[in-house]
């Protein structure tokens, strides 16, 4: 397609939704990369704490703060819209900024339910957009880009075997947070809000699922949602995958494992991923010179927001659907679904069958008997953006968080690598004042 007029020989108009850590350790300095190469400017931020949009922006040269979120769109018709408040806020602020004609780029989990991403879905431009794209992060870099290559061009062979694996360590003063571990304001358990990266790799590597057979348990938290699953997968060509989500492990790791027929392929992280946690394995009787060439992953770039931005302002330049826009940002969230549904109700749940009037559509934990959530909670939107505030992550403990100087030196911040939500002062488009201009 050809570039849309308005984006033709300028800078992007961005503006960022929610001021908390996700938004100052990844967003931000990913669009100010940008705006340093002449692609990006950020004209605007919205939160509704005004003293934190206020700093915010002052902080970040960003000329104009606001705590309403349509009076921004309308006043400054920006043309990206990057989100970074609590999930279940994703859909509205997205439908609005689409609504708007801004492209969106919204942090995970993306929305809380399948209906929810249709309805944001169906808000998007046909041909050249406006489209709305996940962050997914740790699709891009050198190290994904190379594997993916390998295995679609079956260079080792078939995929045969797979393991994906989040299992992390999370204590009781974790979960002694409100609104952690609840179905309405954490969305979900350690599948959707901690597992999500690592299933949406694997998806993008080894292509379409066709079936799944989970487990899934609360095996040390008070909480609603479940603190670890595992599940069965069989993909589409035929590999089959182990995946477990845990927030119970005290020796944490991020791990995907492929076999295929001459190779095993591993990475082996926490937060992020670069060259060096990639791992080729060529069996036997691979000659040396083929092994060799399975190796040159080329110069390293580490998965980030802005490896994922750039291919995101590509494509709004060249008027495309961009990656993790659409059926492709879906797939993960499907999953996740029919994962809790399989978990929950004992069956074997194949894709696409999750639609209208399934309870799994609607709802993560489908009215299952023992996972439905009480009626009444004490937690409501304000007590979550207050809580929030502190701009620490649901995804990472406080020192997570903010020690971002053991990763800066391999080239990858954990703010960066997170791909967290849930970690922000902001919420919904209330107040109406322009708070500094």
């Amino acid at each position: 397609m050809s570039p849309s007029p308005p984006l033709a020989g300028r800078r992007i108009r961005a503006a960022v939704i929610g001021t908390g850590a996700i938004a100052r350790g990844s967003h931000l300095p990913a669009l100010a990369q940008l705006a340093a190469e002449g692609e990006t400017e950020v004209v605007a931020a919205v939160d509704v704490d005004a003293d934190a949009v206020g700093a915010f922006c002052a902080e970040g040269g960003i000329p104009h703060a606001y705590t309403d979120l349509e009076r921004m769109l309308a006043e400054q018709r920006p043309d990206l819209v990057t989100i970074c408040t609590p999930p279940t806020l994703h859909r509205e602020q997205s439908v609005a900024a689409l609504r708007a004609g801004a492209w969106v780029w919204c942090e995970k989990p993306p929305v809380p339910t399948l209906a929810d991403y249709d309805a944001v879905a169906a808000e998007e431009g046909a041909g050249s957009g406006p489209y709305a794209a996940i962050v997914f992060q740790h699709r891009f870099g050198s190290g994904s880009d190379h594997v993916r290559r390998l295995l679609a061009e079956q260079a080792m062979g078939r995929p045969l075997v797979a393991h994906c694996q989040t299992t992390w360590y999370r204590d009781t003063a974790y979960y002694a947070v409100p609104w952690r571990g609840r179905w309405q304001t954490e969305g979900g358990g350690p599948a959707m809000g901690h597992g999500i990266h690592q299933m949406d790799l694997l998806l993008d590597l080894l292509g379409p699922w066709s079936e799944v057979r989970a487990m899934a348990g609360r095996l040390v938290h008070d909480v609603e949602t479940e603190d670890v699953s595992t599940a069965l997968v069989r993909f589409e060509n035929g590999a089959m995958a182990t995946i477990v989500n845990s927030v119970l492990s005290p020796d944490e790791v991020s791990r995907i494992r492929i076999d295929c027929e001459h190779a095993t392929v591993e990475l082996t992280h926490l937060y992020g991923h670069s060259n060096a946690n990639w791992q080729i394995t060529p069996a036997r009787d691979v000659p040396a010179e083929r092994a060799a060439a399975w190796q040159d992953f080329g110069p390293d770039v580490p998965s980030s927001h802005l490896a994922q931005l750039r291919g995101l302002v590509a494509a709004m330049r060249a008027g495309e659907r961009p990656r993790t826009s659409g059926a492709d940002g879906r797939t993960s969230l499907e999953l996740i679904s029919a994962l809790y549904k399989s978990a929950f109700t004992d069956v074997t749940v194949k894709r696409g069958e999750i639609g209208p009037g399934d309870p799994f559509y609607t709802a993560l934990h489908g009215n299952a008997p023992g996972w439905t959530p009480a009626a009444a909670t004490a937690v409501g939107s304000t007590g979550v953006c207050r809580d929030m505030s502190t701009g620490v992550s649901p995804d990472v403990s406080t020192a997570e968080s903010t020690g971002v100087s053991t990763a800066e030196s391999t080239g990858v911040s954990t703010a960066e690598s997170t791909g967290v939500s849930a970690d922000v002062s902001t919420g919904s488009s209330v107040g109406s004042r322009e708070v500094s201009a």
